[in-house]
């Protein structure tokens, strides 16, 4: 099986900030992989630059075979951290304009998670606040068939009642040949559905491993291991 992502000797520099510095990664496909770091790791820089939404200052990033561009957008499913979508767009619209562009889109899929969040078509995305607005943009990341879902603080501003539905959404409508890439703080909330975790600090790869093998060989949870290394 050839991995769905590589990145090599990647490197992002903001003036005199290094977002990321000589970062290689590998994800397989099937794999459901946390990536871990405190603010200022590189985490938002990293998913972006494979998004196609950043250029690399050095190294290369290659997903499925091609460097992130058009090529790319028809296979990653990118959740952002923040509201991208016009204000004036209801959900109902959001839904319609994701199905014109992305031909692996599932309509009915869509407006089933935004029923069972609870979530009104015809609201306004401007009048949203910011948690609906982040359960919006999952639904329609979630309901692509795509071969690498890029997934930014999903949680980040989520009522604790409704994480648990989000990822059993996750789980339950990835494509399995899939891989997931998933920004989180919320370590112990999202660690139990997790194969694997990434961790970066400043903007290089401190550790990648299974999250089984982290347990054993550490003898204690990511979360754990996570507030040890960061420890402030």
């Amino acid at each position: 099986m050839n991995p769905i992502y590589e990145a090599h000797q990647l490197s992002k520099q903001y003036r005199q900030i290094q977002a990321l510095d000589n970062l290689d990664l590998t994800l397989m496909p099937g794999r459901l992989v946390g990536l871990l770091g405190p603010n200022g790791s590189g985490k938002t820089t990293l998913i972006k630059i494979s998004a196609g939404l950043l250029t690399p200052t050095s190294g290369s990033v290659s997903i499925d075979g091609h460097t992130p561009g058009p090529a790319t957008k028809a296979i990653v499913s990118y959740l952002p951290d923040r509201m991208a979508l016009p204000s004036e767009l209801s959900a109902a619209d959001a839904v319609s304009m994701y199905a014109d562009f992305f031909e692996d889109f599932d309509e009915v899929k869509a407006h089933t998670m935004l029923k069972d969040l609870k979530l009104s078509p015809s609201q306004r995305i401007g009048a949203m606040s910011k948690g609906t607005q982040e359960k919006v943009q999952l639904c329609l990341a979630m309901s692509r068939a795509a071969k690498l879902y890029l997934l930014d603080e999903p949680l980040g501003g989520v009522d604790p009642a409704a994480r648990e539905y989000i990822l059993a959404t996750i789980l339950r409508n990835y494509n399995e040949d899939a891989a997931v890439l998933f920004s989180t703080h919320l370590i112990s909330d999202i660690e139990k559905v997790l194969d694997e975790v990434a961790v970066l600090q400043n903007g290089r790869l401190l550790l990648h491993d299974s999250v089984d093998h982290l347990r054993e060989e550490k003898g204690m949870s990511v979360d754990e291991y996570f507030k040890e290394v960061f420890r402030c």
